[in-house]
């Protein structure tokens, strides 16, 4: 069957294994200088320990990160491409080049607190976090901007938990690329392991998220689902990070089915 909704003509395709190289020079470099950061690379595997290893709970490890990384960028450029303001760096005077930065690096730090705790991680996640940007921002920026792009990141990471309310649109990009490492048992919501509780059977009910520019809004997330189970992943996790990030009216969610008898099972969800 045809993955995409009938009344979509999609042009911008984004799948979850892609491995985007984006146009923006300052972007990739600042990337290139995190991923052969010993530091860095180390807590995303250390943060895995707690949550894995000790709670039995899911990946929230380089895997996640590096998950949640790419698709809050791709969201990010089908925003843009949809004329979205992204109020953050620019009401900080950072330049526009500064928004993709605050969100590649809000998304590799935004779990690190876990390496504490796996409860109330959000809120472990800040001082860790603020140690490293000052040593990451410090190479790429002068004191007056590390002390703006900080409070950016820091802000963008704390609000990735429900809890807090987004109040820059890189935040609420943050919040919702979270909820979308949910394919076959990545599920942000705990499931049963050997268990057959709803959480376990909607957690392998998504098959693949994808992402492309929309018409009615600037995003379309498209969700295969191989049965209705998977509707409760959506209902329960990509709901609630989507309420109040302020990305409501700007991200579509379509689910699809992808079943072998081919019976459509879920149409469409608006949320």
């Amino acid at each position: 069957m045809n993955d995409f909704a009938a009344d979509e003509d999609p042009q911008r395709v984004y799948s979850p294994d892609d491995d985007h190289n984006f146009p923006d020079e300052k972007l990739n470099t600042v990337l290139e200088f995190v991923d052969d950061d010993e530091e860095i690379q180390t807590y995303l595997e250390a943060q895995n320990v707690n949550a894995v290893d000790r709670m039995q709970y899911n990946d929230h490890g380089t895997k996640h990160i590096e998950i949640v990384r790419n698709r809050a960028l791709c969201l990010y450029d089908l925003l843009k491409a949809g004329d979205v303001d992204f109020n953050g760096a620019r009401q900080q005077g950072l330049a526009e080049e500064d928004e993709s930065v605050i969100i590649a690096l809000a998304a590799t730090l935004h779990d690190v607190g876990h390496v504490v705790h796996r409860d109330e991680h959000v809120y472990y996640s800040i001082p860790l976090a603020a140690t490293i940007l000052d040593r990451v921002l410090d190479e790429f920026y002068d004191l007056a901007d590390t002390v703006r792009m900080k409070g950016e990141v820091l802000h963008a990471i704390l609000c990735h938990h429900t809890a807090e309310t987004p109040l820059t649109t890189e935040a609420g990009v943050i919040r919702v690329s979270d909820a979308l490492d949910m394919e076959s048992g990545r599920s942000r919501i705990p499931y049963e392991h050997g268990g057959r509780g709803i959480n376990t059977l909607s957690s392998q009910a998504i098959k693949r998220v994808s992402l492309y520019e929309g018409k009615a809004c600037p995003v379309m997330v498209e969700i295969a689902m191989t049965n209705a189970a998977g509707v409760y992943q959506v209902d329960n996790l990509l709901k609630a990070k989507l309420r109040g990030s302020g990305l409501e009216d700007e991200i579509r969610i379509v689910a699809v089915n992808t079943n072998e008898s081919h019976e459509q099972l879920v149409e469409r969800i608006e949320l």
